[in-house]
């Protein structure tokens, strides 16, 4: 059996294929998904999207968003999302250096909270790339 697995940014489709199961990150912790899972709605934090694909895995790096999973169809409503594959590593890993540096430097609350979802964001995107 398989899931039906669909991933949506406002400007483009992600993802849109069958998989044999999924694992993602929610606000309340990583869940997996086999077929005939229960359905249910949940917030996506931050994080990497695992999917595999008969034996293989692929990560996508989300950017938070809403999940709707039932009758063995997963449908992802994300800010964005790319796959660990088109992530260029020296470009993630230079974004990632900036953005520490910016939180270092942040002065004032909005300034804190700013840095430190660009921090996650970017933290998000190097572990999409190094994800086995």
């Amino acid at each position: 059996m398989t899931l039906n697995l669909c991933v949506l940014t406002p400007n483009r489709i992600v993802w849109d294929s069958e998989v044999k199961e999924i694992i993602l990150s929610t606000n309340s912790g990583q869940i997996g998904v086999l077929p005939n899972h229960a359905p249910i709605a949940t917030a996506v934090d931050i994080g990497i999207l695992r999917i595999r694909i008969d034996a293989q895995w692929v990560t996508l790096a989300l950017m938070g968003g809403f999940a709707r999973i039932g009758n063995n169809e997963i449908l992802f409503l994300v800010n964005d999302a790319e796959t660990g594959s088109d992530i260029d590593p020296q470009e993630a890993q230079q974004t990632l250096e900036i953005a520490e540096a910016n939180l270092r430097k942040a002065q004032g609350k909005r300034q804190t909270i700013e840095a430190n979802l660009a921090l996650r964001r970017a933290r998000t995107r190097v572990e999409a790339i190094n994800v086995v």
